[in-house]
């Protein structure tokens, strides 16, 4: 099965007719067994066409009543780092079988977070299926959980943290300037460079730590970077037989 994002849709997917700001909907989702299907439709159709028998047609999977919101207009927003939200969307378009594990840490960490809620679940060739909904755009998330063991999880994290903090194609830097000095020689006497003394930190900032480059993600997708969050990063299970990183606190 093919992860997904889907979008809520602008208008009843029965009717046609256009959805108003604040107008009640239904989500309905099918398993039509390559991909998840949504069907939006208002309330008028819902009642006339889905309410009686809806849940036993065929492939279906679950309903949930919605509140319309028009899209805002996006907004001309400087060059930033990845966040959570920004990074998930964009593994989830590539659809990359090596991108698995970290498109579920985010998706765990996004929920953490009450930005996405789990709207329904399935069994996929022997391994989970969530299905995410993000409730102010009302997008759809289909993320397989990986089945991570407790040992993955450090190399996870950090590829996480190494995309959010570069995120997935990393621009190269520009050639180093010509120092001012060469530029004016007169300014100075020529002299030979001298070696960096052992041990002296220079110019060049400490690189974050794993913890410290997820919960700067976490706090630009869920809140301020000086927000208080007792909760770690990640939902990690604190024992168990299974040992598998699970969706939810």
């Amino acid at each position: 099965m093919e992860w997904s994002i889907q979008s809520r849709a602008h208008e009843c997917q029965a009717c046609g007719r256009g959805f108003r700001d604040k107008e009640p909907l239904h989500t309905l989702l099918f398993d039509e067994r390559q991909a998840y299907i949504r069907l939006d439709v208002c309330e008028a159709c819902w009642q006339a066409q889905y309410s009686q028998g809806a849940n036993h047609r065929r492939g279906f999977v679950s309903h949930w009543v919605g509140v319309y919101s028009p899209p805002p207009p996006a907004p001309a927003e400087p060059i930033r780092k990845e966040t959570a939200e920004t990074l998930l969307r964009k593994l989830l378009e590539r659809n990359d079988p090596r991108h698995v594990p970290a498109c579920f840490i985010l998706a765990v960490m996004l929920e953490r977070k009450r930005i996405l809620k789990v709207k329904a679940q399935s069994q996929e060739t022997g391994r989970r299926v969530f299905v995410y909904e993000h409730p102010k755009s009302g997008d759809l998330f289909t993320v397989p959980d990986p089945g991570l063991r407790l040992d993955q999880l450090e190399a996870v994290q950090h590829d996480v943290a190494h995309l959010l903090e570069h995120g997935l194609d990393p621009v190269e830097p520009p050639p180093a300037q010509v120092a001012s000095a060469e530029a004016d020689p007169g300014s100075c006497p020529s002299e030979e460079p001298r070696p960096a003394e052992s041990g002296a930190s220079g110019d060049l900032p400490a690189e974050p730590s794993v913890e410290a480059a997820v919960e700067g993600g976490l706090n630009e997708a869920g809140g301020p970077a000086g927000a208080e969050d007792s909760s770690p990063p990640v939902a990690m299970p604190e024992g168990g037989a299974s040992g598998t990183v699970k969706a939810g606190d």
